[in-house]
Formats: C-alpha cells, sequence, structure tokens
C-alpha cells in the first residue's frame, strides 16, 4: 500500500507495507510503574508475530499532566525499544479524551447538550471541537509529537484522534452553525424555502435567529435536522483537517488516518474520507448470537466493502477483538476459529491489516475485561494468546496480498444523508422503517450469489459497474438520477426499490412524477404508499411473463404502481391492490431497469438476482454450488486473483461441489472446510510485466 497526504506530490512514495499489519492498540502508559510487565510485552509480542502498535490515543494527561509540561521521552522510549525489535508503531494524536485540568480552567471545551446543559469532565469525545482553545491546545501537543517523533524509523502512519463522533450545541457552535448556513444559502430566503418554515409559521428573518434542534425547542423542521447533521460532519472534519494541519506545520509527512466505525450514522464518511490518506475502521460484530453466524458475516462484511469503497482502495482493520467484548450487552467468547475467521474476512475484502483491541488488557476502569491478545493472567499458554499466535503466523504466508485491491462490478448504494432525512421524515413508518436491513438483503443476497460488491454513496460515479442496486432511495442528491439514468441507458442493470426519488437534498417533497427523474427509465410512476402494521403480510405471485415460478412474502411497505411502458414480473396477492404490479422490468437504452416495490423477504432477493446477474454480464467466482454458510470473496493484482473461501459454520463443510481454479496459498487441504477456516487460492491471470 502506497500512500499519500495533502501537500506532497502524488508521485512521492510515502509508505510501504512490507508485511500484513498485526497487532493493535497498546497501552503502555498503564504500565509505567512496572517496566517488568513493558520489557515482558516485547518478547510476547514476538512471539505471537505481531509487528505493529498503536499508541497515544488516550495518552494526554500522560503527555502532558499539567499545562505546558508535556513529557513525550517515555513515549519515545517504548517506540524506540518496540522499533528495535521489528516492531512498528501507529502514532495517535490524544485529541480522543482530554486531561482534567484542562476542563478545570477552560470549561468552554466541554460540550454542551441539545438541551442546552453543559457536561461535566469525564467520558470520551466531550469537546467542543469549535472551541479555539481546545483547538490551540491540541495544536500545541500535535506539533510536538509530530516534531520529536513524526519522522522516527519506527513511526509509519498518524492516527488522528479516536472514533470522531457526537455534537455540541455550545454558543460557538450554534454561531458556526449559522455562519455554516450562510456560507449554504444564498439568503435567510432561500433557506426558508428549502426549509419549507412557513409550516407552522416558523419562518426566519436572520440567520442570527437559528438555533441547532433541540428537544426544549424546534426538532420538527426537517431541513433544519438535516442540515444540522451535515453541519455536524463538516465541524468535525474541520477538526481532524486542524489536527493533520499541525502535523503538517510540524514537518510530518507520514500519512494519516481515522478510525470508523460500524453502521454510525452520526457522520458522513464519505466527507472524512477526503481528508485522511488510508480509510480506517473499528469493528465488533456478535458473533455466536444468531442460530447461523453466517447472518452477522453478511451484516460485517458490509460494512467491511462500505469503508473500502470509501476509497476504493486498501483500507486498515484497526481495531477488532480477540476475544469476548466487554461493552456488548452479553461478553460472548469467539469459539475456537473464529478469531481467525473473522480477521480474515477483513482481508478478503480489501484490509491491509489486523489489528486489535487491545494488546495487554487493563486492570481497571471501563474496559478491564474486554479481550485483549494478553490478558490478566499474563501468559503465552491460553487459547486466545496461541490463536493470536498461529494467526500471526499464518498471516506471514499472504504477504504477496498487500496492497491488491477487490475489483466489483456490483454496487449497492447505501447513503447516510439518505438515511439521515427517511429516519426523520415522519412517515410512511415511524417505527421500523428497516433501511439499513433493506440494504443488507440486497447486498447478502448478491454475495450469496458468489461476486464481489462494492457499496457506495449517492455522492460516487457507476460508470465502472455492469449491476446496481438502490434500496429505498428516498433522497435524490448529488444528481443521482441523472447519473442513474445515463447509467442504464448505456447498457447498466438498475434495480431500485420502494420509497424512492420522493424528496430532493433539503427533504422538500418533490412536485409531480415519482421516482423523481426516472419515470422513464422505470417505466413506471408510483402513486401512494401502504405502510403495514408489524405482523401484517402481503405476498409476491409471479406472472406468466415474467419468468418465475415462486410466490414469497413481502411486509413492512408497499408501494402502488401505475405502469407506463414496464412489464410486471410479480403482482400483490393480498388487499385492495391485490393483482397489481410489484415487481417491473422495463428497458431503456441499451439497460435494464427493475423496480421492486415492497419488502420482499430475502428469499425473493435471492432468487432474483441469481436470474437478473447473468444477464448483465455477472457470474460467481467460483463455479459449482457454494455451501451454506460458506462466502467467497476475491482481490486482484497486477497479475493474479486472490480467492477467499470462508466457512462460517460451526461444522465441518465439504466443498467438493466448488470449482476452485488456483492453488491453495493458505489453508489446509482436501475439499473439507473445519468450523470457521479460511482457503485462499491463486490464480494467475496474466504473466508479470
Amino acid at each position: 500500500m502506497v500512500a499519500h497526504s495533502c501537500g506532497r506530490k502524488e508521485s512521492e512514495e510515502v509508505m510501504k507495507i512490507e508485511q500484513i499489519l498485526y497487532g493493535g492498540d497498546y497501552n503502555p502508559e498503564q504500565w509505567l510503574d512496572t517496566p517488568e510487565i513493558l520489557e515482558k510485552d516485547i518478547q510476547m509480542l514476538k512471539e505471537a508475530r505481531i509487528n505493529t502498535v498503536t499508541m497515544g490515543m488516550f495518552s494526554w494527561s500522560t503527555l502532558e499532566p499539567r499545562e505546558g509540561e508535556i513529557q513525550i521521552e517515555w513515549l519515545e522510549k517504548i517506540i524506540n525499544n518496540l522499533h528495535r525489535h521489528g516492531i512498528s508503531t501507529i502514532l495517535a494524536t490524544p485529541s480522543g479524551a482530554r486531561p482534567k485540568w484542562l476542563s478545570d480552567k477552560y470549561p468552554e471545551v466541554l460540550r454542551v447538550r441539545e438541551d442546552r446543559v453543559r457536561h461535566l469532565f469525564g467520558a470520551r469525545h466531550n469537546h467542543c471541537y469549535t472551541s479555539p482553545i481546545y483547538r490551540e491546545k491540541i495544536r500545541t501537543i500535535n506539533m510536538r509529537l509530530a516534531k520529536e517523533l513524526g519522522d522516527h524509523p519506527g513511526v509509519i502512519l498518524w492516527h488522528l484522534s479516536n472514533e470522531y463522533g457526537g455534537e455540541c450545541h455550545c454558543p460557538l457552535c450554534q454561531e458556526a452553525f449559522r455562519n455554516w448556513l450562510k456560507g449554504r444559502y444564498s439568503s435567510i430566503k432561500e433557506l426558508n424555502t428549502q426549509w419549507a418554515t412557513t409550516f407552522w409559521s416558523h419562518t426566519y428573518q436572520s440567520f442570527e435567529q437559528i438555533e441547532s434542534p433541540s428537544s426544549i425547542g424546534e426538532e420538527a423542521v426537517h431541513g433544519l435536522n438535516l442540515d444540522w447533521k451535515r453541519f455536524v460532519t463538516h465541524q468535525t472534519v474541520d477538526f481532524a483537517k486542524w489536527e493533520l494541519k499541525a502535523i503538517r506545520d510540524a514537518g510530518s509527512t507520514l500519512p494519516s488516518t481515522t478510525n470508523l466505525m460500524y453502521n454510525f450514522t452520526g457522520l458522513n464518511y464519505d466527507k472524512v474520507a477526503e481528508i485522511v490518506d488510508i480509510v480506517s475502521w473499528d469493528t465488533y460484530p456478535v458473533w455466536h448470537k444468531y442460530q447461523k453466524d453466517i447472518t452477522v458475516a453478511w451484516d460485517n462484511g458490509l460494512q467491511h466493502d462500505y469503508m473500502r469503497s470509501l476509497k476504493h482502495k486498501p483500507y486498515l482493520l484497526m481495531e477488532s477483538c480477540p476475544s469476548s467484548t466487554n461493552w456488548q450487552s452479553v461478553s460472548k467468547l469467539k469459539r475456537p476459529g473464529m478469531l481467525e475467521t473473522a480477521s480474515l474476512q477483513a482481508i478478503a475484502h480489501g484490509s491491509d491489516s489486523v489489528l486489535y483491541f487491545q494488546i495487554r488488557q487493563s486492570r481497571g476502569s471501563s474496559e478491564k475485561f474486554h479481550g485483549a491478545v494478553i490478558d490478566h493472567y499474563g501468559g503465552v499458554d491460553t487459547r486466545v494468546f496461541e490463536e493470536a499466535s498461529k494467526l500471526g503466523r499464518g498471516l506471514a504466508n499472504l504477504t504477496e496480498i498487500i496492497g491488491s485491491n477487490v475489483n466489483a462490478k456490483v454496487a449497492v448504494i447505501y447513503d447516510v444523508e439518505n438515511r439521515w432525512a427517511m429516519e426523520d421524515a415522519q412517515g410512511p413508518r415511524n417505527k421500523g422503517l428497516y433501511h439499513y436491513e433493506s440494504v443488507l438483503k440486497s447486498y447478502a443476497a448478491l454475495r450469496k450469489y458468489g461476486i464481489d460488491v462494492d457499496v457506495i454513496s449517492s455522492a460516487q460515479k457507476l460508470d465502472k459497474y455492469k449491476f446496481v442496486v438502490a434500496p429505498m432511495l428516498y433522497m435524490f442528491r448529488e444528481n443521482i438520477q441523472e447519473k442513474i439514468k445515463d447509467f442504464v441507458r448505456k447498457g447498466g442493470h438498475l434495480v431500485m426499490t420502494y420509497w424512492s426519488g420522493i424528496v430532493n437534498q433539503s427533504d422538500l417533497c418533490f412536485l409531480g412524477e415519482t421516482p423523481h427523474g426516472l419515470t422513464d427509465v422505470l417505466g413506471l410512476r408510483r402513486t401512494e404508499i401502504d405502510a403495514l402494521y408489524d405482523g401484517e403480510v402481503n405476498g409476491l405471485r409471479p406472472t406468466i411473463e415474467g419468468g418465475f415460478n415462486q410466490s414469497y412474502e413481502s411486509r413492512i411497505l408497499c408501494d402502488l404502481i401505475e405502469l407506463r411502458t414496464a412489464k410486471p414480473l410479480f403482482t400483490y396477492t393480498e388487499e385492495f391492490y391485490a393483482g397489481s404490479p410489484a415487481v417491473t422490468e422495463n428497458r431503456y437504452g441499451n439497460g435494464v431497469a427493475y423496480y421492486v416495490a415492497t419488502d420482499a423477504h430475502e428469499d425473493f432477493y435471492m432468487d432474483f438476482y441469481k436470474k437478473l446477474l447473468p444477464r448483465a454480464g455477472i457470474l460467481p467466482l467460483v463455479e459449482g454450488i457454494i455451501p451454506e454458510g460458506v462466502t467467497v470473496s476475491s482481490r486482484d493484482s497486477e497479475s493474479s486473483t486472490y480467492l477467499f473461501l470462508q466457512n462460517f459454520n460451526n461444522k465441518v463443510v465439504d466443498i467438493k461441489g466448488i470449482d476452485v481454479d488456483g492453488f491453495r496459498i493458505y489453508g489446509t487441504g482436501g475439499s473439507k472446510m473445519e468450523p470457521y477456516s479460511t482457503k485462499v487460492f491463486k490464480k494467475f491471470v496474466k504473466s508479470k510485466s
């Protein structure tokens, strides 16, 4: 992987990963009074084949115990010692949690809640990203770290803060919000138009009258709510850029990252990804919670693909748990083999790292029972340490995969701003809209077919794809309707679902026919939408001309549609609209557009895509029958394709029905796959240059 940062020439090589980064969060400041433990850690890290640690994200009170007294020597000493033993450091800025002296002396740095109450000292990310004082203090310590450690041979990457998130409603943020709105809208009149403020007599006479949404004030103007979320992203990204600028001003040119989170809707990660060189994220799946672990695997896989698709480049798995996750409702142990399988799932989807939280278990406080490579017992003869060591040895066999990427020809659109608007829309279902679940159903069905999938936002281009799925694309922004129209006209295959094309980027309903701008592409007009109660079921019956022969259940929402040029593939079986079209097909230009007007059962999507994908020229990565609970993924280099077969079942699976055209470079031989195991095959696609 080669990464670049702002201010450097694009051709300048700044980072090469010679081996898959393996390790995780290390907090030596917790053990400074027991140097014998720090020395023992080095030997245990080497035994586990750990080559990388992340340090510094929660070290501010140790780095600067009193204002202006910055002490970096202890950190430099540890980095030196790790480097001597072949262990690299990802160095974090410490803005994720501030020291007590800072909050006591400068209370303005503490966040204000939406009900206008200021927080007390405590927790993480309890600080105002707008505060000049907070920015000044973090700039000072970031510059000091960068000057003294920014060119250290043992430091390979800057880690900005930790899991950016949250919002502040203090007077400083209110003023910043108003200034942001002034930049977004040409006038207060335009803002009133876009927010539809004449409803309930909410018209503003000036920007100075506007306040952020609040439970003790205004929270029903949807344009206000939507723009506030956009502002929170803007202000968070601006703070991250401020952090990075301090590092660059101090002379460090190392690439940067920041760790993103699972299914997090507090920020638009498109914007965050723009300012860092490498995307990284933290994954904590609830393995073994459901009857089948493949259910969790599809969900986690969607997130892996979403993170990779932010830049369409290899990314980093920054945090995962080697054992049980203590802050979940149940601290379930990973079954034998799951540590390896979950870790290699990240590699299969495009990661160049496997990193854990945490290396050594802390003795006290919030995460003292969170899983770690080294637990309180502190020995090498634990099941977790042995499994981590086995994986460390195994990752050495996959070094050649570093830098290879996923070349998906299929994409699912998942847009967080669309989700913001839809979940705030007050209709057609205010409890249980299940947007994310609708995305996951299509994603899982596509993956079950045995193909790679990108997960993209409305802001991204569609040119590289042959098949695009747009589930519940309620909001049309970033000119997505024109991109879709062009995509289909040029030969693309589109699947759009119910409750799409309803509002513009300000959450204003389109006037006229919907889905807006695509009625000719889809060959239909939606007329109404019926929301079903929990437990209420409708059905899909195939038409004679559709070519399908099985019926399916549907729930939650049912669009009623009027056909123009589209032909019906399925019709509804229940209610006053029984017999009316529920799934349609329409040819437009050189492509085909399908419309699924209801929340169909997951079995429908599996059968539907299995028939549609070959028509679009999309074939599975492997020939043969993929057993239930087994996934197939691939990564491509210039000369080779790497196929990953993973068994997420808790039993042995026979894969003799799969034709793998390549030779095995990871995993045991034969046609049997042990529970929670992985096989990797290499296939040459052309001669090396």
